[in-house]
């Protein structure tokens, strides 16, 4: 694969053409900074083949203590990272990929394009909150996002986006609590026989509930400590249906108002949601504040 159209170079090199060069990352956006729809989808894509290098070379650094024999040496650690970085320009762009994840979130502060939920104006129908602020010092996460993490918001993202559009809760925050929920989908409720619920959020099925019901074991917190119960929860139709209730649900309750206003900031947002009663784990706050921020870091792209 060659960027020499766009770096001015007849060939990849290590100096201008891979895409963890940090020259010609400012260079594409430079370009994308003038509105150009070509260059938003390339800097996506050389962003895309940044984070996978760095995916790559965490791997390798974690296999590290496994590595024996004399072809261990510095000359083959270059020789492994060059391909990493050939591996990485390789796996960026593809269809459905985070390139085009990040393609999007450019477009959408740059007004590029206008999709999602509009009014008759033309405008968002609930008008957007604030930015949202990763916490400073509480929540960060401790490592680079794993792969499922990855995947699990490439699955939810274009849901949880249509949604921000019509509610005002960003999707960033919508989906880190979705995976904080779920274990990044890898525990999520099942109704009996094992069908799906849908349920995201971990909401409970209350007594004005009338839809379909998924009954789990689940762990809540007594006086401080964990106990293990039996307990209702909302099921739905679709993923759709789950981000659609927990919307409704945050702006619509008054016990959730305070937390709604925090949109601001992760870690404020994330105490409100615990005072409220969201959940009964007394590290919730800290531990929604980390799933948060590790969907901020997947989105998030510096312009």
């Amino acid at each position: 694969m060659s960027f020499g159209s766009i770096y001015g170079t007849s060939s990849l090199s290590t100096s201008s053409g891979l895409a963890a060069d940090s020259q010609s990352l400012n260079h594409l956006k430079m370009e994308a900074g003038k509105d150009s729809k070509a260059a938003i989808q390339e800097t996506a894509k050389q962003f895309e083949s940044l984070f996978m290098r760095e995916l790559l070379k965490s791997m390798r650094e974690a296999s590290n203590s496994m590595k024996s024999g004399m072809l261990d040496n510095p000359g083959s650690d270059l020789g492994t990272d060059l391909l990493d970085q050939q591996f990485a320009v390789q796996m960026s762009g593809q269809p459905g990929g985070l390139s085009e994840m990040i393609a999007k979130e450019l477009s959408r502060k740059m007004g590029v394009s206008a999709d999602g939920i509009e009014g008759a104006d033309g405008k968002p129908a609930i008008a957007p909150l604030p930015a949202p602020e990763p916490a400073r010092n509480v929540g960060k996460p401790s490592r680079a996002p794993a792969a499922h993490q990855v995947s699990f918001v490439e699955k939810h993202t274009e849901v949880a986006n249509r949604i921000e559009k019509a509610s005002g809760i960003p999707a960033s925050y919508m989906l880190g609590q979705a995976g904080h929920e779920t274990g990044w989908g890898k525990f999520e409720i099942k109704q009996k026989g094992g069908a799906p619920s849908f349920n995201l959020f971990g909401i409970k099925a209350g007594a004005g509930w009338t839809g379909k019901v998924a009954e789990v074991t689940t762990t809540e917190y007594v006086n401080g400590e964990a106990k293990k119960q039996v307990a209702k929860f909302r099921a739905y139709d679709s993923y759709e249906d789950s981000f659609r209730d927990y919307a409704r649900m945050i702006s619509e309750s008054p016990r959730y108002a305070k937390a709604r206003a925090q949109t601001g900031s992760v870690q404020a947002f994330a105490t409100g949601l615990q005072k409220a009663g969201y959940a009964t784990d007394p590290e919730y706050a800290a531990k929604l504040s980390r799933a948060i921020n590790t969907t901020l870091q997947l989105r998030r792209v510096q312009v």
